[in-house]
C-alpha cells in the first residue's frame, strides 16, 4: 500500500530546477557547462535593497506580521498598481506571498473545485497544469500556433470553453517564449471571459522586461469588467533580482482576496517579514537599475537573436520580452528530452526541454546569463544542430 496520495501520481517535478540541478552537479565536479537553464536574473539584488532587510533585522522586525503582509508593503504595491499600471486597488485586495509560484497556487486553490478547468495556452510555464491538478482541478491545455507568435486568439479561447471551464491562464510577457499581449488582443480575450463568466488568473511578473518598443497591458487595467473578473499575480523576484527572497503578490476582487488571505492563514503565514522590508526599499527605492538590466537583457537578446538566426534545423519566432528564446527544434527529429539530455552530456550546454512547457519539440534558452557564457554555449550549441 502507498502512502503517497494518488493525486501526486499525475504531478511531474519542476524539470526547468532539475537541469539547473544537473548542470551545477557537472560544474562543480569539474566541467565547463555553458548553462541556458537559468529562470533568474544572474545580476545580484541592489545592494539598497539588501541594505533594507539587513536594517529591519537589527531593529528585530523577525516576528509575526499579517498573514498576507505588512500594512506598508501592501500600501506600496497598491500605489504601483495605479502609477504603472493604472488600476485601483484597495490594500485589502492585495496579499503578499511566498513567491509569485505561490501567489499563483493560492489564487488556483481559491477559486478552483475538482470538477471545474482551467484553461492554459501553451507553450506554458511548466508549473501551471501542476498548479490546477494540485488543487483538484483539471488543466485543458490550448495548443497556439507560431504563426501566432504563440499567443492565444479570442477564438481559440471561445473555442476551448465548456460547461466547466473556471478560469484561464494568461501570462504575458511570456515563459517560455517571450510572447506580450498588445491591448486589442487582451481586450479581446477579456471579451470573451466576460461572456462565459470566466477568470483571468494574469502572471505579470515579467511585465517590466520588455524590448522592441513594446508595452505590457495588464489584463485588469482594460476596463471594469477585467478587473472584476482578474486575478492579477506579480512579484520582486525578475526585475529586482530578488528569486531567492521568495516574494510575490496578488491583488483581486475583494472575495478572492479574502479566500487567499484564509489559505495563507492556515499554510504559510505572513511571508518572511525582515524580507518583506527589502521589498518595500525596491518599491520605494530609484527604478534606475530596472532600466540598465532592460539594456543588458535586449543586448543579450539581439545577439542570441542574430546568432540562432543562422543556426540550421531550428527556427525561432522573436521574443518581445522576459528572458528567453523557445527554440523550435522538430527539424532535429528528437523529442526533447533526449536532446536536452545530449546536449548536456556531449556538448556540455544545458537548455531546458520543451516537453517541459507542453511543446516537446523545442528548447528553452535562458539569456539572464553572461554574454561569455551566450557565446560559448551558441558555438557549442550550433555544432549540435549541424551534426543533425
Amino acid at each position: 500500500m502507498s502512502f503517497i496520495a494518488e493525486k501526486f501520481s499525475e504531478i511531474a517535478p519542476s524539470q526547468t530546477l532539475a537541469i539547473t540541478a544537473a548542470a551545477k552537479q557537472m560544474r562543480d565536479a569539474g566541467q565547463d557547462i555553458a548553462s541556458f537553464g537559468a529562470g533568474e536574473p544572474d545580476l545580484d539584488t541592489p545592494q539598497h535593497i539588501k541594505d533594507a532587510c539587513i536594517e529591519a533585522l537589527q531593529e528585530g522586525k523577525t516576528k509575526y506580521t499579517p498573514a498576507t503582509g505588512i500594512p506598508e508593503l501592501k500600501e506600496a504595491i497598491a500605489e504601483k498598481f495605479l502609477n504603472d499600471n493604472g488600476i485601483q486597488y484597495n490594500p485589502t485586495q492585495i496579499s503578499i506571498n511566498c513567491g509569485a509560484k505561490h501567489s499563483c497556487y493560492n489564487a488556483i486553490l481559491a477559486c478552483c473545485d475538482p470538477e471545474d478547468e482551467v484553461i492554459i495556452p501553451a507553450p506554458y510555464w511548466t508549473s501551471y497544469p501542476e498548479m490546477v491538478r494540485l488543487a483538484g482541478a483539471t488543466p485543458y491545455v490550448v495548443e497556439t500556433k507560431k504563426e501566432n507568435s504563440w499567443k492565444l486568439t479570442a477564438e481559440e479561447f471561445e473555442d476551448s470553453i465548456s460547461g466547466r471551464t473556471k478560469m484561464l491562464i494568461l501570462n504575458s510577457p511570456n515563459n517560455p517564449t517571450g510572447a506580450v499581449y498588445t491591448k486589442e488582443e487582451i481586450e479581446a480575450l477579456v471579451e470573451v471571459a466576460e461572456s462565459e463568466d470566466i477568470l483571468i488568473l494574469s502572471d505579470e511578473i515579467y511585465e517590466k522586461l520588455i524590448y522592441n518598443g513594446k508595452e505590457h497591458v495588464s489584463v485588469a487595467s482594460v476596463s471594469d469588467a477585467a478587473k472584476a473578473l482578474t486575478i492579477t499575480v506579480n512579484g520582486f523576484s525578475k526585475v529586482y533580482s530578488m528569486t531567492g527572497w521568495r516574494l510575490g503578490y496578488t491583488a483581486a476582487p475583494l472575495e478572492i482576496a479574502k479566500a487567499i488571505s484564509i489559505i495563507q492563514s492556515h499554510t504559510t503565514s505572513n511571508p518572511t517579514t525582515f524580507a518583506q522590508y527589502g521589498a518595500l526599499a525596491a518599491l520605494k527605492g530609484g527604478q534606475g537599475m530596472i532600466h540598465d538590466m532592460v539594456e543588458e537583457y535586449d543586448m543579450r537578446r539581439q545577439y542570441m537573436m542574430s546568432r540562432l538566426m543562422t543556426i540550421k534545423n531550428i527556427d525561432i519566432v522573436e521574443p518581445d520580452g522576459a528572458f528567453y528564446f523557445l527554440v523550435d527544434t522538430t527539424k532535429i527529429g528528437l523529442n526533447s528530452m533526449n536532446l536536452t539530455e545530449k546536449l548536456l552530456s556531449r556538448f556540455k550546454v544545458a537548455a531546458v526541454p520543451g516537453e517541459a512547457f507542453g511543446y516537446d519539440t523545442s528548447i528553452r534558452l535562458s539569456y539572464a546569463t553572461s554574454l561569455d557564457v551566450i557565446k560559448k554555449g551558441l558555438d557549442r550549441f550550433e555544432e549540435f544542430c549541424h551534426a543533425h
